[in-house]
């Protein structure tokens, strides 16, 4: 009886522990992508099917699907705006992969492409992608415009947990724990980074707080996954 007795508490317990997926919501996260579906998502301008883009096992990948006179990728982009938020997510790239996180981007006829008017930390393989040969260009990287402060990258095949921290003109990047990132939008350093980078000729580029998150099509093999966001 006093066995039955303690496997009863036992199982008590355990039923009152909460299931690890209730705790993000109940911290004020919010899952942008359910691990089934591609709901909440779209084509940047719906230029392209999104073929390309596949769920599987929780995971949304990129795999490559060429078709003759066929766009099967684009970036893809979730339905709605954001202002002042917290994103996490993990990924992993493939061997020579490019892909990127890119965020505070305006969905308009204006701007054709998504890095037009989006900031974007850099997804890569940084032994062998030409890419991180140069300078701002790096995973953990805000694109062009300022290098990690430290470089704490995972191998390729295995997962980073990204997160951006957007909070008015606040930019926070962190890369597997550490802040890599971190900077002011908007102020004369900010102007001065710009200025000297590919983005000097885009009048929207990093100007709009409330925007779309994207995840990018660069041709290259990504996953991503346990995408989430929380308002600040």
């Amino acid at each position: 009886m006093k066995l039955l007795s303690t496997i009863a508490i036992l199982l008590l317990f355990i039923a009152a522990v909460p299931n690890q997926d209730d705790f993000p919501a109940k911290k004020g996260w919010k899952s942008l992508f359910d691990g089934k579906s591609k709901k909440g998502w779209h084509i940047y301008r719906g230029e392209a099917t999104g073929e390309s883009w596949q769920v599987e096992n929780g995971i949304l990948m990129f795999v490559p699907i060429k078709k003759p006179g066929i766009k099967t990728g684009g970036d893809l982009t979730t339905d709605e705006e954001y202002e002042n938020y917290h994103l996490s997510l993990e990924w992993k790239i493939s061997e020579v992969g490019n892909s990127g996180i890119i965020f505070g981007v305006k969905e308009d006829s204006m701007f054709k492409k998504s890095y037009l008017t989006g900031m974007e930390m850099q997804v890569l393989d940084n032994d062998k992608h030409p890419d991180a040969k140069i300078i701002k260009h790096r995973a953990g990287d805000l694109y062009d415009l300022i290098s990690s402060t430290k470089e704490n990258l995972k191998p390729v095949g295995e997962w980073n947990q990204a997160e951006v921290i957007y909070n008015y003109n606040t930019l926070q990047l962190i890369l597997n724990g550490e802040t890599v990132v971190s900077t002011t939008v908007g102020d004369d350093n900010w102007n001065k980074l710009v200025a000297g980078s590919k983005f000097r000729t885009m009048k929207g580029f990093g100007t709009f707080r409330k925007g779309r998150i994207v995840l990018q099509d660069h041709g290259d093999k990504v996953w991503y996954r346990n995408i989430k966001l929380k308002q600040l």
